[in-house]
């Protein structure tokens, strides 16, 4: 059947904090004026945010030490240099007013008992900036934004839509391909502008804090579209996912006075950071703890047989852990059947974080590799890749990002469409070349189910592309990431046959994404040859800032064995030269 377009001035791709802040600065500025669309494979409510947990980062006290300028380098530091630190400071200027929206928005902080909003410490930060609502702040962000955006007309949702391809032509931003799960049937947005805010990648680990949603389809949907991908080899570890689960213990447990001990009852982080602890930053944390691990200092988990550690949290008593923690404690009885004001919970470094994403420049406009706007087209998110990370990214710096990022996107792509006239027509063959791929994986009659490549894939990403790395396993894993991307789309078997919420259609496509992002990550992963942040080799166990003080940018290329092509961007460095990183 013909497929069917949908227009919008705007659409925004994820409904999320980056997804939702950029709906209420557009309608905000705006209004009537300009007319938008959200489209999310899940009900807006669903979005991998509300999971976040610890807080919000933002320099709110100045009068107690705390300083914009503190919070930028603080976020330098901690991207082991590899940040750009124009970004970093814009950053940082913006957040303590986007907390202050955010207060009169209506978001639930936390608060002193002299009525201020309260704030905790966080890994790497050297002032307690991480702004708090309890440990929901996701859930409460979300609730808030989409509060926000309800006052306003002139915005539609589309939940359980499944984006599955952009379309780009003569460097512009034309329109997009999305599955409405309700009906089966293909359609096409078209839009002046149009903001991914799809979030991150972590599912390609199998231990991991992310929701199984989090399959990076608008970071293969951009590579495919011929976008450039900037440091996809850069993986955040949380130090705390829950063994043998994965679901995050946030940071804040550690900022609250939580410990990390080993099969011995030491405090181990006294010889990994003396000074932060704790409370240093998560690769740093993360590397000490599978340290730990490698030289017998770990427990094993006899069901699931994957090692773990001990955050101890029994010290600050309940009264303090049902005020800070609740969340905290109603997911260690339920899930792993400990009640952390009793006894410690088990723990282990999990898939938290993509620092990489789709290039943009400073203002989150989606570049090409030669540094050209895509124009029409911004990323909001983790999606994006900035470069305000770098390496490593710091706690509360995340929900943060989306706010800023969701802010100025939001602003941006409302001043383009403004002025922009109605978009072009693309090709009309590539409505049926999309929906003739896409149908055409139902029809095949044998094959192999997605979920089992997926377990592939998750198996190689843990074995070789965990906290520390090494050439050897890295090249292996590679070549078998490559025979699995170049067999999916011959053999990969959906069983289900109908239109109508056909969910195991849906999980090839994420599986297809997956492996398109996973031979990304891995074959940046293996061309960087030092140790940077959240990226480990034990064959180049140093910072080379001679060498890779650089940023990896990563294109689609057919005319090479792994399908990609590499090329650099230099760090922008505008106020701190890169040291030694020392916590």
């Amino acid at each position: 059947m013909p497929v069917e377009t949908i227009y919008h001035d705007i659409v925004i791709v994820g409904s999320g904090i980056a997804g939702l802040r950029a709906a209420v600065e557009i309608k905000r500025r705006y209004g009537d004026k300009l007319n938008v669309g959200m489209v999310s494979k899940v009900q807006l409510m669903r979005s991998h945010s509300v999971a976040a947990e610890g807080g919000t980062a933002a320099a709110l006290y100045p009068q107690e030490g705390d300083s914009v300028t503190l919070h930028a380098w603080d976020t330098v530091k901690g991207s082991d240099f590899l940040a750009d630190q124009d970004v970093a400071w814009t950053f940082a200027k913006l957040m303590p007013e986007e907390i202050m929206l955010l207060d009169h928005w209506g978001m639930p902080w936390t608060r002193r008992p002299d009525g201020r909003i309260m704030q905790r410490p966080f890994g790497g930060h050297s002032f307690p900036r991480a702004t708090m609502a309890a440990d929901k702040v996701g859930h409460a962000l979300m609730r808030t934004l989409y509060n926000k955006l309800l006052q306003y007309d002139g915005w539609e949702r589309y939940d359980e839509w499944f984006v599955t391809n952009f379309i780009i032509e003569d460097g512009a931003y034309k329109g997009l391909y999305a599955i409405n799960l309700k009906d089966g049937n293909m359609y096409m947005f078209r839009s002046k502008a149009a903001i991914i805010a799809t979030g991150g990648i972590g599912r390609l680990y199998s231990f991991t804090t992310y929701s199984h949603t989090a399959t990076g389809d608008g970071m293969a949907a951009a590579y495919r579209a011929g976008l450039a991908i900037k440091d996809p080899e850069f993986i955040q570890f949380h130090p705390t996912g829950l063994v043998p689960t994965g679901i995050l213990i946030t940071e804040g447990a550690r900022g609250e006075g939580g410990i990390l001990k080993n099969k011995n009852g030491e405090r181990f982080m006294a010889r990994y950071a003396p000074k932060f602890l704790d409370l240093a930053p998560r690769d740093v944390v993360s590397r000490a703890m599978y340290t730990e691990y490698l030289q017998g200092r770990a427990f094993i988990d006899e069901a699931s047989g994957m090692p773990y550690l001990l955050l101890d949290l029994t010290h600050l008593g309940e009264e303090k852990v049902n005020e800070k923690l609740p969340s905290i404690r109603e997911i260690g009885i339920r899930y792993v059947g400990i009640d952390p004001v009793e006894e410690p919970l088990p723990v282990f470094p999990a898939a938290h974080y993509h620092m990489g994403g789709i290039a943009t420049d400073s203002l989150y406009r989606a570049t090409s590799a030669d540094h050209k706007w895509i124009k029409g087209l911004f990323v909001a998110g983790e999606a994006s890749a900035a470069s305000l990370h770098g390496a490593n990214r710091l706690g509360s710096n995340s929900t943060a990002e989306c706010l800023t990022s969701g802010r100025i996107t939001g602003e941006l792509a409302a001043e383009y469409a403004l002025n922009a006239p109605e978009p072009s027509s693309p090709d009309p063959a590539r409505s049926k070349q999309e929906e003739d791929f896409v149908w055409g994986l139902v029809k095949r009659e044998s094959g192999t189910p997605s979920y089992e490549v997926k377990r592939s894939i998750q198996n190689i990403m843990m074995k070789d592309f965990y906290v520390f790395r090494d050439g050897t396993n890295m090249s292996e894993g590679l070549s078998e990431l490559l025979k699995l991307r170049d067999s999916f789309l011959s053999t990969v078997y959906v069983e289900d046959k109908e239109r109508i919420y056909n969910t195991d259609l849906v999980a090839a496509l994420e599986t297809y994404n997956m492996l398109q992002d996973a031979v990304i990550v891995a074959a940046a992963a293996l061309n960087r040859t030092e140790s940077r942040g959240g990226h480990a080799r034990t064959d180049y166990p140093k910072r080379d800032d001679v060498n890779w003080l650089k940023h990896t940018i990563v294109v689609k290329d057919a005319s090479t064995n792994v399908g990609v092509s590499f090329s650099y961007w230099p760090v922008t460095i505008t106020t701190w030269k890169p040291v030694e990183r020392k916590y």
